[in-house]
């Protein structure tokens, strides 16, 4: 049966509330509008089951969508060093569902407003609305940066400092286009690329056995 995400749910209902009310008020072709709203919501905010790898030596992709940005990087306003950063863009038809890329316990989330810029441009990154997760695991400190793009205005964390996370475990969602930067330690060999499509809780992005420079870096 398929799942929806909770934050959907106020979504759906209003749009079959309209529905009904047009098809009440006018009995004409005007009810398909938002009947094909309500469908949407549906189709957005559908939560499918994945079958996560049970591979401790993997790093499993946080979300749906396409690969945009494979580089090393200096990330100073929460780690402090160098990091290999994964960029990854959704699009209104992804699932956006977010999952945990391996098992940890969250070490702190933190809301930074800002801008709505389109999620896939470089500067998102640093000045749109956004929530960063830092996630302690035993490779080291991953962290995870949802990024609100032009149409998506809200990102959602569903957990708190102190919770652990299992690999592939559900943790948040942003609501329509937006984006998911990761940051992992070096010690990652990251194996995707610029415009690959991965799932999240199912795409293995990077694996803890690789050294020196990142793959599309």
């Amino acid at each position: 049966m398929l799942k929806f995400a909770p934050e959907g749910i106020p979504f759906i209902g209003g749009a079959i509330a309209v529905t009904v009310a047009v098809f009440a008020a006018l009995r004409n072709w005007l009810t398909v509008i938002p009947f094909v709203i309500t469908l949407f919501m549906f189709y957005f905010f559908r939560d499918p089951e994945r079958i996560t790898p049970t591979d401790e030596g993997a790093v499993i992709s946080p979300a749906d969508g396409k690969i945009l940005l494979v580089a090393e990087v200096m990330e100073q306003e929460i780690l402090g060093r160098e990091v290999r950063k994964i960029s990854i863009f959704m699009s209104p038809l992804n699932v956006h569902v977010n999952r945990a890329p391996c098992d940890g316990e969250v070490v702190s989330v933190k809301h930074t407003p800002g801008s709505f810029k389109k999620a896939f441009l470089d500067e998102a990154s640093l000045h749109n609305d956004n929530i960063a997760m830092l996630l302690k695991t035993k490779k080291g400190d991953i962290l995870l940066r949802q990024i609100a793009g032009s149409v998506a205005r809200r990102a959602v964390c569903r957990v708190k400092p102190g919770d652990t996370l299992k690999q592939g475990q559900r943790y948040g969602i942003i609501k329509f286009s937006s984006r998911v930067d990761i940051y992992l330690p070096l010690s990652a060999r990251v194996i995707v690329k610029p415009g690959d499509i991965v799932l999240s809780g199912e795409t293995v992005i990077a694996r803890w056995d690789g050294e020196g420079t990142a793959e599309g870096a």
